[in-house]
């Protein structure tokens, strides 16, 4: 397939999936439980519900999403090694780019598009342009799953935008919830991803402890500035509706 539509992002361009660990074959445990850690509250009761993952890579959320009995997910990432992973576990995915698949399926409409790879990968203009893309490819109260790098993070947040030369913005919960309403979004919930998920793990209790620490720490400071952020995660996520 030939790319029509050229991405700022080249190095790692926003349609394929970046997180994976180098052991690719131990994320599928990692990531199952981060996954269902997160998301799991946000995903559609009917099991016949039609899920699109975009950005799947070796497919993570397409096990999650099968293990759990959903019946008709694909996932859809840009580099065809990371989709040979996927297909090894006979998981639905295939190579497609994000754009081009989603501009191409002219008459399919989904319940629930996940996005996988963080929108911080797109410019401003494209993350515009993606976002109108998956509102008009959901169907009537089908939700979006997204998340982003947090900006509003005093520690990590500078060094999210400038550690990768293809993250081109950061994120606070105002401004996705803004640019998610622009698009057209309404009930958006936007929420720290949690990392620590590892519960048999007795050092995940102390990161918890730690992280809740440092974000009541920052929340008061930014108050003393006159400023209402709440959300200081590494990352936020937010669930957002196509109008019914």
């Amino acid at each position: 397939m030939q790319r029509r539509r050229q991405l700022a992002a080249t190095i790692e361009p926003f349609d394929s999936f970046w997180e994976a660990p180098d052991d690719i074959e131990k994320g599928y445990r990692s990531f199952y439980m981060f996954y269902e850690d997160n998301y799991r509250r946000y995903f559609p009761s009917n099991l016949e519900a039609r899920i699109l993952c975009v950005s799947c890579g070796p497919g993570y959320g397409v096990n999650l999403l099968a293990d759990m009995g959903y019946r008709d997910v694909l996932g859809i990432d840009s580099f065809a090694d990371k989709i040979d992973w996927a297909l090894r576990r006979k998981l639905n995915c295939r190579e497609a780019f994000a754009f081009e698949f989603l501009e191409d399926a002219a008459d399919e409409t989904y319940d629930l598009i996940w996005l996988e790879q963080e929108i911080n990968h797109l410019t401003r203009q494209e993350i515009l342009d993606f976002l109108a893309l998956c509102h008009r490819k959901l169907k009537r109260g089908g939700r979006l799953l997204s998340f982003v790098l947090n900006g509003a993070n005093p520690i990590t947040g500078a060094e999210a935008l400038a550690q990768n030369f293809d993250h081109f913005n950061t994120f606070t919960e105002y401004t996705f919830r803004q640019v998610l309403g622009h698009t057209g979004f309404i009930s958006i919930e936007v929420f720290d991803l949690n990392l620590y998920v590892f519960y048999k793990n007795p050092a995940n209790y102390v990161g918890m402890a730690a992280a809740a620490l440092l974000s009541a720490l920052f929340r008061g400071l930014f108050l003393l500035y006159g400023k209402k952020n709440r959300l200081f995660g590494k990352k936020i996520a937010a669930s957002a509706l196509r109008p019914a």
